[in-house]
């Protein structure tokens, strides 16, 4: 197999005989280990090795110092920004543009651009015009182009780009100004200071040797060709005729600038290989639909191949997300492994519970002195398996709680009860002491970490971080971090914190980013995430100058950035045999679900064996079909539930709403109440029509129920409606405030936003409610629905014989009425009082069915049932408090045919019959099994269903 560092090492080798006089420099560490390997198997006898280093190590060697840590650099740019703006921002605004004028402020350094000159202020735009013998012919132009789209600009935004522009070069000046005095120094500006003064470098004692670039910055340059011209230093270029010849090839880019050149230029070899065009590597493109599927690939890929040198094997990754996928679907055959890249620890577990922990404290509120913790961030730490494993009867306990009481706000005394780390979890902290608190909670996790290695690796980086942080903050005397800013800056560096993996680089099979790759040479190479904006990356430059003028003064732009994973890409193709190129065709964070540009240049242009397969993920992706389920022995013996027993009692009783239910669908009566599959229920902040109905049936309860307690009768006169209007109704409410949120009658109700209208809004109702109740005084209240449930039994013919079936019902309310009975259902939404027949009820077909009718009538069965000497009229009523404020209101059924007069039904005992035989043969097939459980056949149906996902609909 060719391999371009074993090569120059042959080379070399041949060439040099005292290889201690050596100085060989490559462009990363990695590729000085592998040449070093290669050299030692190319000698025969002992002998003193060169000295391996890379073209940092020179610059920083020449400069005599390395440069400081990027947040020391920002803070001293925010000293030297606060003495040169007369109102600067506060330091957390700052930063994040900071950032960016400091990469500028390198950029222009690496690449050796005059600073005064690019930052030349418009309102000498003029000197442009009248004098441009400092500039190129080619910068004139680009900043022509420039001044002309900002002349476009409307005068505000130039203005405001116009302050800014000018104050860059005074803050550029004395920026330098500043790090001189304090001995700190950015890259950038130790490769000036040293390309700037390479006539005064002594000459080296080593003969140097350049190895297997491809990109110089404007400094590397001058250092490069200083040594050459000067020093008889040798350049090894590692490229191929592919792209070099071809104009249109990106990853050529910079190397036909060089080979143009004057002092690169002779350097080039006569010969420029053609390993791409003449190896003619087997290349395989696969498609998978998600990009999870690609790890179980790449495993499918590594089986196929013969246990042999597994160090000829590559699997890179521009997604580091991929990693630990990757390393799991690894086969057995894979004995050695060597992993070339960090991973990011913000994808770790315990990165998340920590950012959990900060963000939480956002969302703290205080009320007369108690500290609340909103319910969203505490449900997710307590879901953690940080505080689960701390104390897992406690989180489930408290979780309930939250969600039987629908909790928006969870008291820090309720959450310390869970114990000493709850205790250390949730408090609520102050700016200054974020760091100390972050620190010992780091300390504390680490020891219950004990047994997971890899967690305490992530937390130790994570700590090393953070006493960084800590350390440059407590330096800034005049500064200081408000909690938001803190967060921000906890997301920002720590999101850029990698775990390094320790391992023997010369061994096993390895995987690797895209730049990591660069110099070594691999027989088989399975690139992940060949997608467009994956590889090549789209992310842009980040940069305050604008494109023009980057391009202008010779500063990186991004067709720069695309040349350089354009070389990094086709260099993985010198040496290989067998390439397999894995991209996936669903969209993922944003990035389409595009094949790379490489791939589709590769298809046109090279003449290659490839090969496409989509890959299938094994599931069905048809509509799902049908849902069926059959009758069988199991489910009947569920059903005996509902029937009389020996001793006269049911296990369980059939509800009207479960009826209505199973008239609605088949299916869903099945999955709640054969299944017992609970509907999930969650906390809302949000008042809904459930809650609201929930707090109308309390609030009317407790409002009779305490009139009856008061005054010792059931008989309300219209006298007595003055008092309840002006004394009982707000603490009626209050008190169904506390029912509904399983409250205890000492808690306070204090009240969101959203439950206070709703309290105001209950108000009106009950207060209107309590108004037409007035109007039809006196009344008997027979029984409300706290204190009373009713049943009844119904007989029907099963295949088993007769049954004796359980029906139950709460009536919210039964009065007497001028020898009326009256069983009154309160509802919150639109139900309407009108239907066709009794028979329409059960239709399940007749998309017009009155279930609140059916339900009204329910209530007739089960009261006359309980009450057989009841000779009284049973006129069943519906306040629809959507209604109650209409002056025609009338809360009683309506037995209606469409577009005819309605009739009013006065007594359900004169439909009793009719009735029952409805409810008889809905129940009889109910107990059918040749009647199996089906989907309803209306989807409307379906919309609102809390079951609909399990059924696909």
């Amino acid at each position: 197999m060719h391999s371009f560092l074993r090569n120059t090492a042959r080379e070399i080798l041949e060439k040099h005989q005292n290889l201690q006089n050596l100085s060989i420099v490559l462009p990363n560490r990695r590729a000085g280990l592998f040449f070093t390997q290669h050299l030692g198997t190319l000698i025969s006898e002992p002998m003193w090795m060169p000295e391996v280093k890379t073209i940092e190590d020179i610059f920083y060697h020449y400069a005599g110092q390395r440069p400081a840590d990027e947040l020391t650099l920002i803070f001293e740019l925010y000293r030297v920004y606060r003495d040169l703006h007369p109102a600067p921002e506060d330091f957390d605004k700052f930063f994040f543009w900071g950032e960016m004028i400091l990469k500028d402020f390198n950029d222009l350094d690496q690449f050796m651009a005059d600073a005064k000159k690019l930052y030349h202020q418009l309102a000498e735009f003029k000197e442009f015009e009248s004098d441009q013998s400092f500039l190129t012919e080619s910068q004139v132009e680009l900043i022509q182009q420039f001044w002309a789209s900002f002349v476009r600009q409307d005068r505000m935004h130039q203005e405001k780009f116009l302050k800014f522009w000018e104050m860059l070069h005074p803050l550029y000046q004395a920026f330098q100004a500043s790090l001189n005095v304090s001995g700190l120094a950015y890259s950038g500006k130790l490769y000036r200071k040293v390309a700037e003064a390479l006539d005064q470098i002594p000459k080296p004692e080593k003969h140097t040797i350049f190895i297997g670039f491809n990109a110089f910055t404007g400094a590397e340059e001058r250092l490069i060709k200083h040594f050459i011209t000067q020093f008889g230093a040798e350049i090894y270029w590692d490229l191929d005729a592919y792209y070099l010849n071809d104009k249109n090839q990106e990853a050529g880019l910079f190397f036909r600038e060089y080979q143009r050149d004057k002092v690169f230029g002779p350097t080039f070899p006569e010969i420029i290989p053609a390993l791409i065009q003449t190896k003619k590597a087997k290349i395989q493109t696969y498609a998978t639909p998600l990009k999870t599927n690609q790890a179980n690939l790449v495993g499918t890929i590594l089986e196929k191949i013969p246990k042999e040198n597994w160090e000829e094997t590559v699997v890179i990754l521009p997604d580091e997300q991929m990693l630990f996928p990757v390393l799991h679907s690894l086969p057995d055959q894979v004995d050695k492994v060597n992993v070339t890249m960090g991973y990011p620890v913000k994808n770790a577990p315990v990165y998340a519970f920590l950012e959990s922990v900060l963000e939480m404290q956002r969302f703290i509120k205080v009320e007369e002195g108690k500290v609340l913790f909103y319910h969203q961030a505490v449900k997710n730490l307590l879901s953690s398996i940080y505080l689960k494993s701390a104390n897992p009867g406690f989180c489930k306990g408290l979780l309930a709680e939250i969600q039987e009481k629908n909790q928006i706000y969870i008291s820090r005394e309720n959450l310390h009860q869970g114990g000493a780390f709850f205790t250390l979890i949730f408090q609520k902290l102050e700016s200054e002491q974020l760091f100390s608190y972050l620190s010992t909670l780091m300390e504390e996790l680490a020891e219950r970490l004990k047994d997971e290695p890899l967690q305490r690796s992530y937390l130790y980086q994570c700590f090393k971080q953070l006493t960084r942080l800590r350390e440059i903050f407590d330096k800034q005397d005049s500064l200081t971090v408000n909690r938001e800013f803190f967060i921000r800056l906890f997301r920002q560096v720590f999101r850029e914190v990698k775990l390094p993996f320790e391992g023997e680089p010369l061994q096993g099979l390895q995987i690797m980013g895209v730049l990591e790759s660069r110099n070594l040479d691999f027989r088989r190479v399975i690139i992940c995430t060949m997608n467009e904006a994956s590889f090549p990356p789209s992310s842009g430059l980040n940069s305050m100058i604008p494109f023009n003028l980057r391009r202008a003064f010779g500063l990186p732009v991004q067709e720069q950035n695309d040349a350089i994973y354009a070389y990094t890409f086709y260099r993985l193709l010198h040496s290989a045999e067998e390439v397999h190129m894995i991209y996936t065709t669903a969209s993922d964070q944003g990035k389409s679900g595009e094949k790379s540009r490489y791939i589709q240049q590769m298809m046109v242009e090279m003449d290659l064996d490839m090969k496409e397969e989509v890959i299938f993920v094994p599931i069905d992706q048809k509509s799902p079909g049908e849902i069926t389920i059959e009758k069988v022995p199991e489910i009947l013996q569920i059903l005996e539930r509902y029937t009389i027993q020996q001793d006269g009692t049911p296990s369980v009783s059939f509800s009207p709403s479960a009826l209505n239910v199973y008239l609605d669908c088949r299916l869903k009566f099945y999955l709640k109440y054969i299944a017992g599959i609970k509907e999930k229920e969650e906390v809302t902040e949000e008042i809904d029509a459930g809650v609201f109905g929930n707090l109308v049936h309390y609030s009317m309860e407790n409002l009779y129920l305490g009139f009856i307690e008061r005054k010792k009768r059931n008989v309300l006169e219209p006298g007595d409606f003055k008092e309840l209007k002006a004394n009982w109704v707000f603490p009626a409410i209050e008190k169904a405030i506390r029912t509904n949120y399983h409250l205890e009658d000492a808690a306070e109700t204090k009240l969101n936003g959203q439950m206070a209208i709703a309290r105001d809004v209950l108000q009106k109702y009950i207060t209107r409610v309590l108004e037409i109740d007035e109007e039809s005084a006196p009344f008997r209240l027979i029984s409300l629905e706290k204190g009373k449930e009713y049943g009844a039994n119904l007989k029907i013919n099963t295949s088993e014989g007769v049954r004796e079936i359980a029906l139950k019902g709460i009536i919210d309310r039964v009065d007497e009425l001028n020898g009326v009975i009256r069983l009154i259902d309160y509802k919150s939404g639109g139900d309407k009082k009108e239907f066709k027949d009794i028979p329409s009820l059960f239709d399940r077909d007749n998309k017009n069915r009155n279930k609140a009718a059916m339900q009204t009538m329910f209530y007739g069965l089960i009261y006359q049932f309980e009450h057989s000497e009841n000779t009284a009229p049973l006129k069943p009523a519906i306040y629809n408090l959507k209604e109650v404020f209409s002056e025609d209101f009338n809360p009683y059924l309506q037995l209606r045919e469409p577009r005819k007069q309605g009739i009013e039904l006065s007594d359900y005992r004169d439909h009793q019959d009719e009735y029952r035989e409805g409810l008889k043969g809905l129940l009889e097939e109910l107990y059918d099994p040749q009647v199996p459980f089906l989907q309803t056949t209306d989807l409307k149906k379906c919309e609102y269903c809390p079951y609909r996902e399990m059924c696909g609909r």
